[in-house]
């Protein structure tokens, strides 16, 4: 179901092509699942564990790493073939968490806060007491994929090229 919804998006993660796609039927999904909302939160968490998981693949934690270099290395991750598919999803379900709906909103919580303790344990703490920047990095990651999606890729490219010089 997982490569279903990565393949296809959300607009196509309804029971029936969700069932086909895990060789069940729709039925015994709803006898695992109590409901479709839940059926798609435990999709889009296996989705996002794997994300994180060819993250680690190309990013490990250890030794930690400037703000700069590990911008660069995950913009570059996400920009290639194993990790692009997961960033339309990502908005697919950032739209909904902003429209309101449920499961997204909550969904997309929970991933951004998994990723935002994978980012801070692979950033050198602040030598000079300032909280984890690890905030500002989500939000250049994210404003500049958006922008990217936008078609503005030269705007989202130049902000991650200030971020990894200043």
């Amino acid at each position: 179901m997982a490569d279903h919804v990565l393949n296809e998006g959300l607009s196509a993660a309804t029971l029936r092509p969700l069932a086909v796609a895990a060789g069940t039927s729709d039925r015994m999904l709803l006898y695992y699942f109590a409901d479709k909302d839940e059926l798609l939160a435990a999709t889009l968490e296996r989705v996002a564990a794997r994300m994180i998981a060819a993250l680690d693949d190309v990013i490990p934690p250890a030794p930690p790493q400037s703000f700069a270099a590990l911008l660069d290395q995950a913009w570059t991750a996400l920009a290639s073939d194993k990790l692009r598919p997961f960033m339309p999803l990502w908005l697919d379900l950032a739209a909904g968490a902003a429209r309101g709906l449920q499961p997204h909103r909550d969904i997309v919580g929970r991933i951004a806060d998994g990723f935002l303790s994978w980012v801070t344990i692979r950033l050198l703490p602040e030598e000079d007491g300032r909280p984890s920047t690890g905030p500002l990095f989500m939000a250049v990651i994210e404003g500049s994929y958006l922008l990217s999606a936008l078609g503005r890729s030269s705007i989202g490219d130049a902000a991650i090229g200030l971020a990894t010089t200043a």
